[in-house]
């Protein structure tokens, strides 16, 4: 089976899921009451409709090409990094190094991305851009918060742009006897993450009682965690055919990426609750903003690249 096929197949079932998911979503809201009962049916209903576009979204990159991929993440990085930076004071004193980290970062990085260049691309945000942001900052003279505000920066400039960039980076991967089928391990990265977290809230809604850091994210349970990590594991061996694992493979593979997903969600959900914030942004209607649902992806993409690309490539 070629990488187009799998691909049609795969989208066929996704389109098969949300088809249901959506039927599902309208019979609940005709038989739900109550206020609280028609907010999570609101909150189900708007989830699978922003899903339904990013599908789309993410299925136009794919039949466009390698470069249309890169391109498209480097605009989630923008975005991201936009909605991050929005919630963090910053001062006059940070403008060149905000500057530097939208206009030569994010290029630079996906460039190092299409061409391949692995070795640069591993480094040059943790080692170049993390020395080159505060130097710019520091000519400025303004001492006031340095530390903490050029930390700030870095943490941004880490999560919304080199982390994120591992999911097109997965391209780079040369793996045996998968050649030319990279872009559906894309695919198994994200419909894992996004299929645990939407399982961790069902199954939070339906059985969850015990919080797992109810300061933090009052709405992550135990119940859910393991009821989400259950599903979106079994779902990740599932999907083995269109990965380069055998079904036991994918499915470490799939914990993986669920465990780091759920870290990444409660991590930032901490740092947005330092910042006095429920959401990152309201691009995506009933997700919150680029972050909010690049959070989990965001732990998980480097990760899941590096025990790819260590346990299956020479």
């Amino acid at each position: 089976m070629t990488a187009q096929d799998k691909f049609f197949w795969l989208m066929g079932g996704i389109v098969a899921i949300l088809v249901i998911a959506s039927i599902a979503g309208r019979l609940i809201g005709l038989r739900v009451s109550g206020e609280s009962g028609l907010a999570v049916v609101a909150n189900l209903k708007a989830r699978v409709r922003a899903w339904w576009i990013m599908m789309a979204i993410f299925a136009v990159a794919f039949l466009l090409g390698k470069l249309a991929t890169i391109v498209l993440f480097a605009l989630v990085s923008f975005f991201a990094l936009r909605e991050f930076l929005t919630l963090t004071p910053t001062r006059a004193g940070d403008y060149r190094a905000l500057s530097v980290a939208f206009f030569v970062l994010i290029p630079v990085q996906y460039y190092l991305i299409s061409i391949g260049w692995y070795a640069l691309f591993s480094i040059f945000i943790p080692v170049y851009g993390f020395l080159l942001l505060p130097s710019l900052s520091v000519l400025i003279q303004d001492t006031e918060s340095f530390l903490e505000r050029t930390a700030k920066i870095q943490w941004a400039v880490m999560v919304a742009i080199y982390c994120i960039s591992h999911v097109p980076a997965l391209l780079l991967l040369d793996i045996p006897l998968y050649e030319g089928q990279n872009a559906l391990l894309l695919f198994y990265l994200l419909l894992v993450v996004q299929m645990s977290d939407v399982l961790q809230y069902v199954f939070g809604k339906l059985f969850g009682k015990t919080k797992i850091a109810p300061v933090v994210s009052p709405s992550k349970t135990v119940e859910g965690f393991v009821g989400g990590a259950a599903g979106a594991t079994l779902i990740g061996a599932a999907m083995w055919w269109i990965t380069p694992f055998t079904p036991w493979q994918a499915a470490g593979m799939a914990f993986v990426v669920v465990l780091m997903g759920f870290l990444g969600g409660l991590v930032m959900s901490a740092v947005k609750r330092s910042l006095g914030a429920k959401d990152w942004g309201a691009m995506i209607k009933g997700h919150g903003g680029m972050m909010d649902r690049m959070d989990s992806v965001s732990f998980a993409a480097p990760v899941f690249f590096h025990f790819t690309r260590y346990f299956f490539t020479p």
